[in-house]
């Protein structure tokens, strides 16, 4: 086990044996700066320990294990505070068998900060935000420690099929095969017994030949169904008899297939809501949520966007050297709303990424007209008058001259305007009609 900090809340009241036991288990008394897991025996003064815990875990980044010292009585709902500001458990200290649990918490958070902090996760799930790390620890947690089917919940873009591969590729089976990907919402009802179960040849009209279905190529690996609350009620029966019983038949076969494989489903539903309303199997939902991971949308983890725009930028421009981000387009990325949440940042940046040129930083004209910001309703309009007198009085004009020139262009635009009706445009212009007239015939401006 890795070097690890104690410390104790009010160490005035700490009992010297606990820190004599925590020292003999390995780990170190805390003395000035903190680095990585550690464990706080706390008072029981819930205010000062829970802002204590805030600081030490910076909100639940950091793992701390919060000890309850023999003897301290804490009203039942303290060790839920406790999680809530930041510890990651909450154990009481009964005896020196307890070093155990200790050292197993700690070697277990070593074990997924590891996998974390590995190219794998680090390719795949980007970011390094504390609502971001949280998410992925659990990932990688019941991917590596756990065997039970797994639900990804998340809005739409949120990364929810790359958290799958994620789990499959942690999953540690040493005979695992393949992860199949089955897409819940193309599925036609219809079709559907080919989709899960495969068919035999002559099934029906078209079936030329065997078909395997998912749960068969999906045997002692993953199947993966994406959007599962996409599945009408009937195929949720049909997929929750298979997850029960590990067997199934192919269309027009006689004879019963076993198989075995981990689940993995996501859904941008809530599924609890569905149960409710009838449009989800009650006791389905209870066989895939073993285990729930939640991914979090981008607005509420900002500080990735810029991390995840490199990402996307490395992997549109593969052997070069990643650009710099102008500060107006960083401006940009960062305060522009992504209600396509990931997916929708890449696209943003894979079309940025195609009118770049150069080794140069990415500036604002990269930026297609489509993902520029709207106009400033409260920006002054450009001045047009103002510039032509400009241009005018560079070329040598003087008051008169530019007097004459702007009548002329007023009489020229409302006229073309009114189709040539003097009598509309006198009157806009607040002449006479003879007035307009003589003007045109002489170039003189009317009264």
């Amino acid at each position: 086990m890795a070097q690890v900090w104690w410390e104790e809340a009010r160490p005035e009241d700490a009992p010297v044996e606990l820190g004599e036991a925590l020292e003999a288990a390995g780990l170190r008394r805390a003395s000035g700066e903190r680095s990585g897991a550690g464990v706080l025996i706390v008072s029981g003064e819930l205010p000062h320990d829970c802002a204590l815990l805030a600081r030490l875990s910076n909100r639940g980044r950091e793992r701390v294990l919060a000890v309850i010292p023999p003897g301290l009585e804490l009203e039942t709902t303290a060790p839920w505070r406790y999680l809530a500001w930041g510890a990651s458990d909450v154990i009481g200290w009964s005896s020196s068998a307890t070093c155990a649990e200790v050292q197993a918490r700690l070697d277990r958070w070593a074990q997924i900060d590891s996998l974390v902090g590995s190219p794998l996760i680090q390719s795949n799930l980007v970011g390094q935000s504390t609502a971001w790390l949280i998410a992925v620890r659990n990932v990688v947690e019941f991917a590596r420690f756990a065997s039970s089917p797994v639900l990804i919940l998340g809005e739409s873009g949120t990364g929810k099929e790359l958290a799958a591969r994620v789990i499959h590729a942690l999953d540690p089976r040493p005979e695992k095969r393949d992860l199949v990907v089955l897409d819940c919402s193309t599925i036609v009802p219809e079709l559907s017994g080919s989709e899960f179960y495969g068919h035999e040849r002559g099934a029906f009209t078209g079936a030329t030949g065997v078909r395997q279905g998912a749960f068969e190529l999906a045997h002692q690996g993953t199947l993966f169904l994406d959007e599962v609350g996409e599945l009408p009620v009937p195929l949720q029966a049909q997929l929750l008899r298979v997850i029960q019983e590990r067997t199934y038949k192919r269309v027009g076969g006689t004879g019963w297939q076993q198989t075995d494989f981990r689940l993995v489903c996501a859904t941008n539903r809530d599924l609890a809501a569905e149960v409710s309303a009838g449009r989800f199997r009650q006791d389905l939902f209870h066989r895939i949520t073993s285990a729930i991971c939640y991914l979090p949308p981008l607005r509420d983890r900002p500080e990735d966007i810029l991390p995840l725009a490199r990402h996307f930028l490395e992997a549109s421009r593969p052997g070069t050297r990643v650009p710099e981000l102008d500060p107006a387009v960083r401006a940009l990325l960062q305060s522009r709303p992504y209600p396509g949440n990931v997916r929708e940042l890449r696209q943003v940046m894979t079309r940025i990424a195609s009118r770049h040129v150069g080794e140069g930083p990415i500036t604002p004209g990269d930026v297609p007209p489509s993902d520029r910001p709207p106009p400033d309703p409260a920006a002054p309009e450009p001045d047009g008058l103002a510039d032509a007198v400009r241009r005018a009085i560079s070329r040598g004009a003087g008051l008169k001259d530019i007097g004459r020139e702007a009548t002329e262009a007023a009489i020229r635009v409302v006229v073309e305007e009114e189709g040539g009706n003097l009598q509309r445009a006198a009157r806009r212009l607040g002449v006479t009609d003879r007035a307009l007239q003589l003007r045109r015939r002489s170039g003189l401006p009317p009264d």
